[in-house]
């Protein structure tokens, strides 16, 4: 919570307002239902959950008037894939956030959506500890999921969260992610 404090002062000082934040900060944790334990729990809702929760709410107070608020979710907040039980939790919960914080911030005209990523390749993934192996079969798997048969690329996420932030969008759950979701 330092850190937010931190944020919070370095913006309030230098900028004195937010236009638009994109809380976009989380991991994945791919874990069996069997085997996951409860560090993993809280580490993974910690981050994914009561981090976008607490960021968004520090920074609240500098948001103006018109501003946007967009959450990072994911495709798997209402897709089942092996092993991804936790992330679909925690990003279900990001889900929820989103609709519920549309209404609480409607009459501040703070508007808040949600980014959904399909399958992106980051540095994160390939520290995510699986062998090659692993990860060539995880790849396939994705990708025989995705009717795009390609893989998202950051900047695309990048350039939808700028459209999110437009002046007349609110409430809206948008998938990036090469039609996984919708089949």
């Amino acid at each position: 919570m330092a850190d937010l404090d931190t944020m919070h002062s370095i913006i309030e000082k230098e900028k004195g307002r937010l236009d638009i934040v994109f809380a976009n900060a989380g991991i994945g944790t791919f874990v069996p239902l069997d085997s996951i334990t409860e560090k993993q729990f809280d580490e993974l809702f910690n981050i994914n959950v009561k981090g976008v929760l607490f960021t968004v709410q520090k920074v609240l107070p500098l948001i103006s008037e018109g501003g946007s608020i967009i959450l990072n979710g994911s495709v798997s907040s209402i897709k089942a894939y092996p092993t991804t039980s936790l992330l679909s939790a925690s990003k279900a919960a990001v889900r929820s956030f989103a609709r519920c914080w549309t209404v609480d911030l409607k009459e501040r005209k703070i508007r808040v959506d949600i980014l959904n990523p399909g399958a992106i390749p980051t540095t994160a993934w390939d520290k995510a500890g699986f062998s090659d192996e692993m990860k060539k079969t995880m790849n396939a798997d994705f990708l025989s999921a995705i009717p795009m048969n390609r893989f998202g690329m950051s900047d695309e996420i990048a350039k939808v969260a700028v459209f999110l932030a437009s002046s007349d969008i609110t409430g809206i759950e948008l998938f990036v992610d090469g039609g996984m979701a919708q089949i």
